[in-house]
Parts: C-alpha cells; structure tokens; sequence
C-alpha cells in the first residue's frame, strides 16, 4: 500500500473520528436539557462506536492509528518508518482539523471557533499520561496476541477512560488540538493543549518502554494490526 493512500486513510479516519467527538459533543449538550451525566455518557457511545467502525474499516489500509502518539509508539517499535511519520502526523491533524470543521457546520456553528473550555492542571495532566498509556498498553498487548477484536478492546478502553480519567481521556495529540477549534462540549482552550499533549506523548513512550521489556513483540508479530508499511 503506498504511502499516499495510507495518508489519505488516515486523514479520513481521523476525520471521521473527530466529527464524531465533536458533533456528538453539541448534539448532547442540546439534548440533554443541562444534564451533563447523560451529555457525557452520550459522547462516549458515539465515540467508542464510531473509533470501533474506523478501525475495522481502516485498519487493514493504515494500521488506524488516527493518533501521532500512536504513529510515533509504532514508530518505535519498527513498524512505521521514522521518515514516514510527519506524513501520518500530517494526515492526521489535518483530518482533525476537518472532522470538527464538519461537525460545527452541521450544526449551524462557525467553521471554526475557538474553545473557552478550560482543562489544566496537574490532576487533568495525569490523567492523559494514564489515558494514552493504558491505550498504547491495550494495542500492544492485541498485537502481541494477535488478537482479532483489536478495534473492539482500543473502542471499549476509550469509552470506559472517558468515565475514570479526570480528563475525559482525549489520548490523542491530534484531537487535543481539533478540539481546541470547537467552543462546544467536547472542547478545550488553546492554552490547555500544549501540556495535554506532551502528557500523551509521555504516556505512548512510556508504554512502549514498558511493553518492549514486559512482552518483546517479534517483528512480524506487528503486522496483524499495526501494517508493515512498506
């Protein structure tokens, strides 16, 4: 699989994805009549349901990373190649970047406009570190297996980090930053992105160190989920 049809898979995954987080975000806000119990519980389905459908679907084109975090972990592990990665991080922020343009404008909002959402401080930096490493630990540990409900086990994991995560599990540098495009539920301040995001990038490496000396992964063993890439 080339390598531009891989980018593009990417980008529409994690197009979709977002579009998903964000316009379930605002249909909820709007239904829920101020309940933020059931707006949230709302997002998190939509979410899990459609990060399940795009991984099964897209998967077997990219390896569904719809994540840099992931790209750069993959990375790591030789599955991805270093000079390949800016093209995946690419692809994935301006998907991104497009999923929340869609979600806004379909629901009558601005293109894009800034969010006031505010999410700081230690506990919420945590609480990414532990989101993005249990995320990178679920991944690892399905393709050690090779187990075949990978999407499921990374969909299932979000929905429930969503619920024990001070933060609302975002584990994805990616959506950190289209989130910040959107002042609806699902969004967060601009200023709030930075630590959010190397909190991510810290949890995925770690996770990664942590896997390469708990469970070695042979080379080929990565092929069943995250694709050789060649």
């Amino acid at each position: 699989m080339t390598l531009l049809k891989r980018s593009l898979a990417e980008a529409l995954g994690t197009a979709f994805l977002l579009a998903a987080i964000v316009g379930s975000g605002i249909m909820a806000e709007r239904l829920s009549g101020g309940n933020h119990a059931i707006a949230l519980l709302a997002n998190t389905l939509a979410t899990g349901a459609a990060l399940m459908c795009l991984i099964a679907a897209l998967g077997p084109i990219s390896g569904a990373h719809f994540n840099p975090a992931v790209s750069f972990a993959d990375a790591m592990r030789g599955g991805l190649p270093w000079r390949e990665v800016p093209a995946y991080w690419l692809a994935q922020l301006s998907g991104a970047a497009a999923g929340v343009a869609v979600a806004n404008t379909m629901f009558g909002l601005p293109l894009f406009f800034i969010s006031h959402h505010a999410r700081t401080g230690p506990a919420e930096w945590l609480a990414e570190f532990i989101a993005t490493f249990g995320l990178l630990t679920i991944i690892w540990g399905s393709v050690r297996s090779r187990s075949p409900f990978t999407a499921f086990s990374v969909a299932a994991y979000i929905v429930a980090a969503y619920w024990f995560t001070s933060s609302t599990s975002f584990a994805n540098p990616a959506v950190t930053f289209a989130r910040s495009l959107s002042d609806t539920f699902a969004g967060i301040r601009p200023q709030d992105a930075p630590p959010f995001i190397v909190a991510q990038f810290l949890g995925a490496v770690c996770a990664t160190l942590a896997f390469v000396w708990l469970a070695p992964i042979p080379r080929d063993g990565l092929d069943p989920v995250l694709l050789p890439h060649k």
